[in-house]
């Protein structure tokens, strides 16, 4: 290992030394070059070649956690605490994650490991407290946890996410015609897929689960001339659409609750329902009791796209991933495959009729998202302490990266509330692209 500091490791003293080597062994075999820089500033090479990134270590026991646990998550609490910080590219950071989830050591190499492990110095660095998720939202999903789930990640500050998302406040996946497209150009792409997709038509009425900050229920209002109601858990975010909707004058054409799907009247009914980032929060326990909820408001022969991220494999297991997911972003949050969630649907009354596939779109706007909220890093911090903007920045980041592998998928499934064997739509797609 070549150290760019100009003393050598047996002058750093016992404790350097072993942290030299410690992390030597421990990114043996990473592919990408790195450097890290220790607690007394010294920067140390780990390949010859320039480092993508610099892996700063501020604690020598966070090193020593490392070598007994080699959780991943480890790392990501010691970022979030500022217990270790990356100078370069954040993305080959992250690939750390699969670097230590294959990692094989031999005997001795554990042997080694511990005993330099025991050889560093008990300093410890000043840390600032992270966010977590009360253990009480996973899983449970009654009324009272998932609006504090949905508080807990949404009502952060309506003007912290204004940061980083488009012009409209889409916090969803982005619609990408060409990869070099701007994000609030992505982003109105999507809006109007969604709405060709529903074939609005003006006069309809249109409920959209899970509004988010009001884009898409603005936007099929104003394009298309539906009468648009969204619902949504967070305060803040009903605060910001009712305000908005006094601000345009669109009383009577908008309107916003601050509602859970399962307290919209018995006998509302719409034409048509959009529900985009939403199922994620429900958990797959309730997905049953929320598609029966959204068949019951959709009209025979009315339209439902289900616009939402889906996992790679069957169920919400307990891995790194998961975990990280729940305990500092989403509680409560839960994946399935997409097979599982078009048989819910279909087990709920609907007919299929579409499946989209939207994963590099979802890798592009998180990147963008990311991007966004480095360069506005200042201002986020005015809004946010620095453990909420890290985990923001890291959660996005790594996300992509997940989109990008194919670990995590997004689809937009339209279906219809079946209408004695009625077709709904037209014969083909060809009019969700000429105008």
């Amino acid at each position: 290992m070549n150290g760019t500091s100009a003393l050598s490791p047996a002058e750093f003293g016992g404790g350097l030394s072993s942290a030299i080597r410690i992390v030597g062994r421990l990114l043996r075999g990473f592919d990408i070059p790195a450097a890290v820089r220790l607690w007394d500033d010294s920067v140390h090479a780990l390949d010859a070649r320039a480092p993508a990134f610099t892996l700063v270590l501020r604690d020598p026991m966070l090193l020593r956690r490392l070598v007994i646990e080699r959780s991943p998550l480890l790392l990501a609490d010691a970022y979030f605490r500022s217990a270790i910080d990356v100078e370069g590219d954040l993305y080959s950071a992250l690939r750390l994650k699969d670097h230590f989830a294959s990692m094989v050591l031999s005997w001795r190499d554990r042997l080694a490991l511990l005993r330099d492990a025991l050889r560093l110095p008990t300093l410890g660095a000043k840390v600032q407290a992270v966010p977590l998720a009360a253990e009480a939202f996973f899983r449970r999903h009654s009324r009272d946890s998932d609006r504090a789930a949905i508080s807990f990640h949404y009502d952060v500050s309506n003007e912290f996410y204004g940061l980083w998302l488009d012009e409209r406040r889409v916090y969803s996946c982005a619609y990408f015609e060409h990869a070099d497209d701007s994000l609030d150009v992505a982003q109105r792409n999507k809006l109007e897929h969604v709405c060709r997709k529903l074939r609005l038509q003006p006069g309809e009425r249109l409920l959209d689960i899970g509004c988010g900050w009001g884009a898409m229920i603005f936007w099929a209002a104003r394009h298309h001339g539906v009468q648009a109601h969204g619902i949504t858990l967070s305060q803040r975010q009903f605060d910001f659409v009712r305000e908005r909707i006094e601000a345009e004058g669109l009383q009577g054409r908008v309107s916003v609750a601050l509602c859970d799907f399962r307290d919209l009247p018995a006998d509302a009914s719409y034409d048509k329902v959009s529900s985009i980032g939403m199922f994620e929060h429900v958990g797959l326990a309730n997905l049953p009791a929320y598609l029966q909820a959204v068949h019951r408001l959709l009209r025979p022969g009315g339209l439902f796209l289900n616009h939402g991220i889906t996992h790679d494999e069957e169920g919400w297991n307990k891995t790194v991933a998961s975990e990280f997911i729940n305990r500092y972003v989403f509680p409560g949050g839960e994946l399935d495959c997409v097979s599982n969630i078009q048989l819910g649907m279909e087990r709920a009354g609907f007919e299929i009729h579409d499946v989209e596939a939207l994963r590099p779109h979802y890798a592009l706007t998180l990147r963008h998202w990311v991007q966004r909220l480095e360069a506005r890093r200042d201002d986020a911090l005015r809004e946010v302490d620095e453990p909420t903007y890290r985990v923001w920045r890291l959660y996005m980041a790594a996300s992509a990266l997940e989109f990008e592998a194919g670990g995590t998928g997004i689809y937009q499934i339209l279906a219809s509330r079946r209408d004695a064997g009625r077709w709904p739509v037209p014969l083909t797609r060809r009019d969700l692209y000429v105008p």
